[in-house]
C-alpha cells in the first residue's frame, strides 16, 4: 500500500472540495496515483450530489449587496444542511456573490425555471411565435422556442453566467451552486433574493 501522507490528503481536498476521510481512501484506493483519485472522487462526488438533492436545507445565511451609489440593493438567501456550513467563509462568499450578481441583472426574476408561471412561460411563447410569423413556417417553432430559452437565460438566476464573468470562468449560478454542494458535502439551494432599486 502506498504511504499517503497528511499534505497528499490536504492537496487532494484542496482540489477537489471532498472530505479528508474520501480524500485518504481515494489516495489509498489508487496507489497515490492523484490523477486516479481525482477521477474516482469526481465518480464518488457526483453520486453525493444526487443523494444531497433529496436531504433538506433548513440551514442557511441571508446576505446582501448594497451598489457603490446606493440606490441598488438586494437581500438573498441560501439554505443548506447544518449549521456548521452555513458559517462556512465560502458558503457566505457564494451568497454575497449571488447577491452581486442580482444587483447586476436588473432583469432576473426567478430562481429556477420551476418557479416560472406556467401561463408566463406560455404567454412569452406566443408574443415570440407571432415575432416569427414572417419567417417560414417549417422554422418558426424552432425560433420561438430559442426566443423562449434566451429570455429564461435573462429571466432566471440558475440559469445565467455570473456577472464577474472573468472571475468565474464564465460558469452559470447553477454550477457554481452544484460546485459549492460537492465541495462542503451539503444540499446548497438558492432559497429566494429581492432585488430593490430606487424609483422602481
Amino acid at each position: 500500500m502506498a504511504d499517503i501522507s497528511a499534505k497528499d490528503v490536504k492537496a487532494l481536498r484542496d482540489q477537489t472540495g471532498a472530505g479528508m476521510m474520501d480524500c485518504k481512501r481515494a489516495l489509498q484506493e489508487t496507489g497515490g496515483d492523484v490523477d486516479a483519485a481525482v477521477e474516482l472522487l469526481r465518480v464518488q462526488l457526483g453520486n453525493k450530489i444526487g443523494k444531497l438533492a433529496g436531504r433538506e436545507a433548513t440551514e442557511g445565511t441571508v446576505q446582501s449587496y448594497i451598489h457603490s451609489n446606493g440606490k441598488v440593493g438586494v437581500l438573498v438567501e441560501v439554505d443548506c444542511n447544518t449549521d456548521f456550513v452555513a458559517r462556512n467563509e465560502d458558503f457566505v462568499g457564494f451568497a454575497r456573490d449571488i447577491a452581486m450578481h442580482v444587483a447586476g441583472s436588473p432583469s432576473t426574476r426567478y430562481v429556477s425555471e420551476d418557479d416560472v408561471p406556467a401561463e408566463e412561460r406560455e404567454a412569452e411563447l406566443r408574443v415570440f411565435a407571432g415575432q416569427a410569423a414572417d419567417k417560414p413556417e417549417n422554422v418558426r417553432a424552432k425560433i420561438a422556442e430559442g426566443k423562449l430559452r434566451k429570455w429564461m437565460e435573462e429571466t432566471v438566476l440558475l440559469n445565467q453566467q455570473h456577472v464577474n464573468a472573468d472571475r468565474f470562468n464564465g460558469k452559470t449560478i447553477e454550477e457554481l451552486r452544484a460546485e459549492l454542494s460537492a465541495k462542503t458535502g451539503e444540499n446548497v439551494v438558492v432559497r429566494r433574493f429581492t432585488r430593490f432599486a430606487v424609483g422602481e
